[in-house]
């Protein structure tokens, strides 16, 4: 590759670079992004060397060639790590103690998508950042050299890690499904170090994903799992997203645990360790959470929605954990601040075993509430954000109770409604939640009557 480069301007998101294969997304793009990088980090940073690693896509191998083929002309030394889910990577960064490291993945899209997330350091390169990429590239200020490439597979020691975590759990019958993604070895591996009976559910890596979309936040997804889970009579099932940062849980029952209620658990033996200690999800998690976590004697603290985005935060305020909705879960505590679901199930494993109670009792014991989906309804990137902005006016000519960390998150006697516009698709995003029905329905007619004044389609509840 030489001369200035263009990306397609939708594959550069806010949080990492996705596109669709032959379509927006090719390897010119993976190795422009590779010399990019390397420019960027060696003029910030003075780093040079970076892991690489890939998930299980077809497209991820030819995606890794021409990336470190950008790195190794623009000087940069490449690490190639290997096959695996994503929190992989983030481990590679932090253990060989690299200059960055970049993930080949398309995370939970569908098989035909894939895309890059990126450290420098060991931080997150996101936002402004990721569109400094096209703008270097269409300047073709490049830097040249001739960097090298190393070989170091890492996922035995990477499960040997997560292993540590699991010595001391109880014998439990565990369902597992890595949903044929790049989780699915690392999976393996992990649960033949671990006490009790593994089930293991999709674990061999297939791109095509043949048994079901590898995304747990989706009930239709679950059903596999459930299914396994009540059939066997297992204690717990968990699945894991396309590239393994993302946690889906269904209790012995196979009833799904959320996000906000996997996390709300998660905290109790944190903040034992922990008294008064920052518990960070994002504003679309349950108010049981936050008040949850104020009982057990931390600070909790809603913050934007965003893997990137909360993982700043966290290293900012020295959090121990973290997590969102869509079942990001970041431990700091005894491990690094980034998202991983595997370490994050071995870390729910043993709450359970700690405690003695089953995973049911456990979220039975939290507060109930009714709730809404997250509602995506489409609104175009130019008109998105112009409506939160006349939303959150006419909320504050109302005087009505708001947190604007991202978009609205509007309180009442009721409960709350949210409206947010996503940072990575043309949709607006919602939600409610009250104590009863008829304080939801009062919920929702608040959120229709705002976005009816902005000229918007409410979604179908």
């Amino acid at each position: 590759m030489s001369g200035a480069y263009w990306f397609d301007p939708t594959i550069l998101r806010e949080y990492d670079i996705r596109g669709v294969v032959g379509h927006t997304l090719g390897t010119g793009d993976a190795e422009a992004i590779g010399r990019a990088f390397a420019t960027i980090a060696a003029r910030d940073t003075g780093g040079k060397v970076f892991c690489v690693g890939y998930d299980g896509r077809l497209s991820s191998p030819d995606m890794e060639t021409a990336l470190i083929s950008g790195l190794n002309s623009a000087g940069a030394d490449a690490i190639r790590i290997g096959l695996g889910p994503t929190p992989m990577l983030y481990y590679s960064v932090h253990d060989l103690d690299t200059d960055g490291g970049i993930m080949i993945t398309g995370s939970h899209n569908p098989p035909d998508n894939n895309g890059f997330k990126i450290m420098l350091g060991k931080e997150s390169f996101f936002g402004d950042r990721i569109q400094e990429l096209g703008k270097l590239a269409a300047s073709d200020d490049f830097n040249s050299g001739a960097g090298e490439i190393r070989y170091k597979p890492m996922l035995d020691r990477y499960v040997a890690r997560l292993t540590e975590e699991g010595r001391c759990l109880a014998p439990l019958k565990v369902a597992w499904d890595a949903g044929n993604g790049a989780a699915g070895e690392a999976m393996t591996k992990l649960t033949n170090n671990l006490p009790g009976e593994h089930l293991l559910l999709n674990e061999k890596i297939n791109g095509n994903f043949p048994a079901h979309h590898p995304d747990p936040t989706v009930p239709e997804n679950l059903t596999q799992i459930i299914a396994t889970v009540r059939n066997e009579g297992c204690d717990v099932g968990i699945a894991f997203d396309g590239d393994g940062d993302r946690i889906g849980v269904v209790d012995g029952k196979g009833e799904i645990l959320w996000g906000d209620q996997i996390l709300a658990l998660l905290a109790r033996p944190v903040l034992a360790a922990r008294p008064g200690a920052t518990i960070i999800a994002d504003v679309k998690a349950s108010q049981v959470l936050f008040d949850e976590v104020s009982r057990l004697g931390g600070e909790p603290l809603m913050w934007k929605t965003g893997h990137s985005l909360i993982k700043s935060k966290m290293a900012e305020l020295d959090a121990p954990l973290a997590g969102e909705m869509s079942g990001h879960i970041f431990f700091a505590d005894r491990y690094y601040g980034y998202d991983d679901a595997l370490y994050a199930a071995i870390r729910l494993l043993r709450v359970i075993s700690s405690t003695g109670d089953s995973l049911a009792a456990l979220r039975a014991s939290l507060p109930v509430r009714l709730n809404t989906p997250e509602l995506r309804f489409e609104c175009s990137d130019q008109r998105k954000f112009k409506a939160i902005g006349e939303v959150r006016s006419r909320l504050a000519v109302e005087g009505a109770t708001v947190d604007s960390c991202d978009g609205v998150r509007v309180s009442t006697t009721d409960g709350w409604w949210l409206l947010r516009a996503s940072n990575t698709q043309p949709v607006l995003v919602a939600r409610c939640e009250a104590r009863d029905r008829a304080g939801l329905l009062r919920l929702k007619e608040a959120l229709v009557s705002q976005l009816t004044k902005s000229g918007i389609a409410p979604p179908d509840f």
